[in-house]
């Protein structure tokens, strides 16, 4: 599912609902210089071997699973996501709408587990997506609140089709709350920004973020914009994803 181009340069959880009413079983496969979710790198600016497998039926529903190696620092390379989701989707000649659930789970090495729920609405060419915080692993601190929908992440996205098969991408992404500043290292609410253009498989994105070295202006410095994370600078992606039917 992930490794669809909607949710490759959008990062949202976007299922092809046309995929959902012809297909059954489909899984994927994607490698890229640089997994970006939500705006910020998932590995240090490095490569990432993606895959993942769906089930989807007439009726709108699907359930899927996915995974990616990730890594946070220089040397926690051997790191994994694995994401398993759920959902029902369906659409008219202009209209099309995705709710479902997603767990997120990470290796120890992350400390961090946490699932959403979310929902999205597509009308034409655009779609919003609204994702939730249902729950987390760790402890909150004192001034910390992981409770249900104390994060979230809203996604637009519109898509332009061009005459030679390629397709456009436009993406903007809102990201906030106590369980993102402690899972991202973030010190403030923040915008993602993206553009990219796919065309059979191979897809390239240019995307950036409003993180800064002192978002809140309180001196303390964005750990999401340290080190090899470096995502307050603008950051260059390409790769190619396979779809195929089982």
């Amino acid at each position: 599912m992930k490794t669809r181009i909607a949710s490759l340069v959008a990062a949202g959880l976007l299922l092809s609902t046309s995929a959902v009413q012809a297909q059954e079983w489909t899984a994927n496969f994607t490698a890229t210089n640089n997994y970006i979710w939500r705006g910020l790198t998932q590995t240090i600016n490095e490569g990432a071997i993606q895959g993942g497998i769906d089930y989807a039926s007439e009726s709108g529903f699907y359930i899927g699973t996915w995974a990616s190696n990730v890594s946070y620092d220089s040397d926690d390379v051997y790191s994994y996501e694995h994401d398993i989701y759920f959902g029902l989707a369906g659409e008219t000649d202009s209209f099309s709408w995705d709710v479902g659930y997603l767990y997120y789970n990470y290796d120890s090495n992350a400390g961090y587990d946490f699932s959403e729920v979310y929902g999205s609405l597509g009308i034409g060419n655009f779609s919003a997506t609204l994702s939730l915080l249902v729950h987390a692993e760790p402890d909150e601190g004192p001034t910390e609140d992981f409770g249900f929908a104390k994060a979230s992440y809203w996604s637009f996205d519109y898509a332009i089709p061009l005459e030679s098969g390629a397709e456009i991408g436009l993406h903007a992404g809102f990201h906030e709350g106590d369980f993102m500043y402690s899972f991202n290292g973030a010190t403030d609410d923040y915008w993602d920004f993206n553009i990219s253009i796919a065309k059979d498989g191979f897809y390239g994105m240019i995307t950036t973020t409003t993180l800064g070295d002192d978002d809140n202006g309180d001196g303390i410095e964005d750990y999401a914009s340290m080190g090899p994370r470096d995502n307050d600078n603008v950051k260059f992606v390409i790769g190619y994803g396979l779809d195929f039917e089982l």
